[in-house]
């Protein structure tokens, strides 16, 4: 039953007084006219506050019902949040949306034909168009890929947040099929960038690319529910978006420490050429093991070295020339890439170099942490961007002077 509100009995107060108010004021006008005005104004005051009362119960019951909408809406979340999925209890992921095979289906047949975009470590990636128009990158999970509860992993998923992380938007867990949906990075891999023969990575990005990496990797290591182990850091799994911002993507073998600082894994995985020599033949993994991926990261960027996936004798090649410059035994000059040279600022390039060799150490005793690693690319950076804004300043000043000496000729 509706209640009258209080304000309609105070909109019928002001109207009597102002009611009140028009019968005592009788100064300088004729009886008959008096009158005239009195009922004039009688009568739209009367339509006045039918108007107000009509609208002061529309917006009395508007807000009831919205009240009732709300109380209902957080019941139903309330058991949602709780709900019995596959007889395990799952928790409410805030921003998660939860996919039907058909939608899945749909987004990546979109034009009739399913544009494939790669693989990972835990299934085939395609690239797929929601019904909002925007492009999502999907990974269809091998059925093997998974360690454990499918849903456990993605729960776990949906609380790592980080720009430098590809952003998972939802999932699919569907007639026995289960799917991942990302956000879709325009410019492909880092290796692809890096072996493009139509254009060339430059210095200065490659140097952000860098310490966002670090960045991320500080994020994971220093989680609040534990060291988050990726163990696949490799150039392909480094993605970049259309403003060359990157992603770190393919969370398949990831692993949460819980605050341990090693443990044993009888599934020794990853990429053979990145991984750490320690976790491959004792399998301890630790968050060092990240490191050495890193550092086998950096100094592909560092010099060009044209290997998409890396092996066991590639690697030591590369990280043994590394570290003959580092010592003085062999030049500068031999370790950067030569499309770059007339780019690269010598004291970041060297100060990289450095922390490279150090990552990739054949012990974890010896290499750094991700703060001090993250400190040494943050540094790097902000020089470069320093020194290559001044470089290209005086490069257009020099630029004006020729102009105009060309012109008093």
């Amino acid at each position: 039953m509706w209640k009258t509100p209080p304000s309609f009995y105070l909109i019928l107060l002001v109207l009597l007084s102002v009611l009140g108010c028009k019968a005592d004021h009788q100064d300088f006008v004729s009886e008959g006219e008096y009158i005239k005005i009195k009922r004039s104004t009688f009568a739209v005051l009367v339509v006045f506050a039918f108007l107000v009362v009509g609208f002061a119960i529309a917006i009395t019951k508007y807000m009831r019902n919205k009240n009732k909408t709300d109380e209902t809406m957080e019941s139903l979340k309330s058991s949602q949040g709780n709900r019995r999925l596959h007889g395990e209890v799952t928790s409410r992921w805030s921003g998660l949306y939860k996919f039907t095979k058909e939608e899945i289906e749909r987004a990546i047949n979109y034009a009739n034909s399913r544009i494939y975009l790669g693989s990972g470590s835990a299934g085939q990636v395609y690239q797929g168009v929601l019904p909002s128009g925007q492009l999502v990158a999907i990974k269809h999970i091998h059925k093997t890929a998974m360690s454990g509860s499918f849903m456990r992993e993605v729960e776990q998923l949906s609380k790592v947040r980080h720009p430098n992380l590809v952003c998972l938007f939802g999932y699919c867990d569907d007639e026995g099929d289960q799917y991942l949906v990302y956000e879709y990075c325009a410019n492909g891999n880092l290796a692809q960038n890096l072996l493009r023969s139509d254009s060339v990575l430059p210095w200065e990005i490659r140097v952000k690319i860098l310490r966002d990496c670090a960045s991320v990797l500080r994020f994971l290591h220093t989680h609040p529910d534990g060291c988050i182990v990726h163990r696949d850091i490799k150039l392909t799994n480094i993605l970049l978006t259309e403003s060359k911002v990157p992603k770190l993507s393919d969370f398949g073998l990831a692993k949460m420490l819980e605050m341990e600082e090693t443990k044993v894994f009888t599934d020794v995985r990853g990429t053979i050429g990145y991984m750490d020599p320690e976790y491959i033949t004792h399998s301890k993994l630790t968050c060092a093991s990240d490191i050495y991926s890193f550092g086998v990261v950096a100094l592909q960027l560092l010099s060009g070295r044209k290997v998409i996936e890396l092996d066991i004798v590639a690697r030591d090649s590369l990280t043994e020339k590394a570290k003959d410059v580092v010592n003085g035994k062999k030049p500068l000059e031999e370790f950067i890439d030569p499309r770059v040279r007339d780019d690269v600022i010598i004291e970041d390039f060297v100060l990289i170099l450095k922390i490279a060799v150090l990552c990739v150490a054949s012990s974890s005793i010896g290499r750094p942490t991700i703060k001090d690693v993250f400190e040494e690319m943050d540094k790097a950076l902000r020089n470069t961007t320093t020194k290559t804004m001044a470089r290209k300043e005086m490069n257009d000043a020099n630029l004006v002077i020729q102009y105009a000496k060309v012109l008093d000729v």
